[in-house]
């Protein structure tokens, strides 16, 4: 019964984003890091990310840039959480923190044991300065074949507060990655938004360097495909697990 219950979920979230009208909403960019349904059972994690884009249409910047400082640890065999801090910069104007967010993800299935591996990630996000919320659950899916691998990241969000619009919104990101080894795998990615339609090539490792410790990274550039994205953005992970 456990089981099917949470195929029954998994699956009813899958039908309710495919069912959602496209083009799918999201304000500015989602170009960020594309999760994987899998929890590792390593005791804390240290991550910073980045992405940077240039020439924005929707924004008029000519660079933008947003950094994540997070530190998570798996609290449960099937269950991670990570805290970040949020800063963003531009030509404008230096680093500085803009937000705070907490994340949960629940692997609900066991790696091989369905035709897809599924989890669902959880994420809580308040500004500094203003009062603006927001809210997302992420159908988080993936199928290996041999050495490849296709995963997709199905977002539904809302935001609120008295600084912005109550607003709901729907993501979409898509990577297949060619596992070579376990320091390098390439991988092409797309991701879909209202201001955002941008396909990409990516590069992502993995290195030990010690027991029970290894630092993953991941490195690549997407470009725009329509008017309303940014020419390019870059894209940047580097993750210490200890």
């Amino acid at each position: 019964m456990k089981q099917l219950s949470r195929a029954a979920l998994a699956g009813a979230w899958y039908c309710l984003l495919w069912f959602l009208p496209l083009p799918v909403n999201a304000d500015g960019s989602v170009v960020d890091k594309i999760y994987h349904p899998y929890v590792e059972q390593l005791e804390w994690e240290l991550e910073w990310r980045a992405v940077q884009q240039r020439d924005d249409p929707v924004s008029g910047e000519a660079r933008h840039e947003t950094h994540k400082l997070g530190l998570g640890r798996a609290v449960a065999e099937y269950v991670f959480a990570e805290v970040y801090l949020i800063g963003e910069a531009s030509e404008e104007r230096s680093l500085q923190l803009q937000a705070w967010e907490a994340e949960v993800l629940w692997q609900m299935s066991e790696q091989g044991e369905y035709l897809l591996d599924y989890a669902l990630l959880f994420e809580l996000e308040r500004s500094r300065d203003d009062d603006i919320w927001e809210y997302s659950t992420t159908l988080l899916l993936e199928r290996e074949l041999g050495r490849f691998s296709a995963t997709a990241n199905l977002g539904l969000g809302y935001e609120w507060g008295d600084d912005i619009a109550d607003e709901l919104e729907t993501t979409v990101a898509l990577q297949a990655r060619y596992r070579h080894s376990p320091a390098l795998e390439p991988a092409l990615e797309l991701y879909l938004g209202e201001d955002t339609r941008a396909l990409g090539p990516v590069l992502l490792g993995m290195a030990r360097i010690g027991p029970r410790r290894a630092l993953r990274w991941e490195a690549g550039v997407v470009w725009g495909l329509d008017q309303t994205t940014a020419d390019y953005s870059f894209r940047a992970v580097l993750e210490y697990e200890f």
